[in-house]
């Protein structure tokens, strides 16, 4: 166990802040550590109630945190971190290569969709959909347009996630191969579809939908059933409905 005076970790959270991913409480480095994150540094303001929700929620990762996590002044805390999670924990790990992660989005034949976020803007929306991805199993989760998918509010949003699938930013035309599935309001009732499990599921962004590039590389337009004179889902529910109905037998 490591020694919670130890200032070693505050100096290691310096030197890697810049490059590192921002795990950003409890759960998210609960994930981590769960899907093989190189995590470099932990830091918590309270070890034994950190160990102690690793106890109740995670016994699986319990004497890994313990050698991972350093006790530090609540002041430390929140200058690490730009919003202070209920948890009072955050880490920061090595973020997969990006070879890896493509050559696991390019791998045929494929057992699960790719989910791709053609331009989205709302970072908060981006992390649940990774975390719907990694949920359901899909291979990865592609963006394009200029939002980082692994800026530190999407890294937040997914609890960690984006250890358990591949999460890259691309354009449109270096997507993976396979079919594109686009969700469109004037689109096929999805209900009367299979997709299958190499489809590239596009999902258009919240305000402007898909943009011209990326429905210009579509194969289907696809629609989800939606009461008259709703005019849209959120965006991370828009690819539940349509991740389930991918999974239902």
């Amino acid at each position: 166990m490591r020694d919670p005076r130890d200032p070693e970790p505050l100096s290691a959270w310096h030197r890697l802040a810049d490059t590192a991913v921002l795990l950003d409480g409890f759960h998210a480095l609960k994930h981590a550590v769960r899907f093989r994150a190189e995590v470099q540094v932990a830091v918590t303001t309270d070890r034994r109630a950190a160990l102690a929700l690793a106890d109740e929620l995670a016994p699986d990762v319990r004497e890994t945190l313990d050698a991972l996590l350093a006790e530090v002044p609540e002041s430390t805390y929140r200058a690490f971190v730009p919003r202070p999670h209920p948890t009072a924990v955050a880490a920061l790990a090595v973020r997969p290569p990006r070879a890896a992660n493509l050559r696991a989005l390019a791998r045929t034949p494929r057992t699960a969709p790719v989910v791709v976020l053609d331009q989205p803007r709302n970072l908060g929306n981006a992390g649940a959909v990774i975390r719907l991805a990694a949920g359901f199993g899909a291979t990865g989760v592609v963006t394009t347009g200029t939002l980082d998918p692994w800026h530190p509010t999407v890294v937040r949003g997914g609890a960690g996630l984006h250890f358990a699938t591949a999460v890259e930013r691309l354009a449109v035309d270096e997507l993976p191969a396979g079919p594109v599935f686009a969700l469109d309001p004037e689109g096929e009732d999805i209900r009367g579809l299979k997709l299958p499990d190499d489809a590239v599921l596009a999902f258009g962004s919240e305000r402007s939908g898909l943009s011209a590039e990326l429905r210009g590389r579509t194969d289907h337009l696809v629609s989800l059933p939606m009461r008259s004179q709703v005019s849209s889902y959120n965006l991370a529910t828009s690819v539940a409905m349509t991740l389930f109905h991918w999974s239902a037998p």
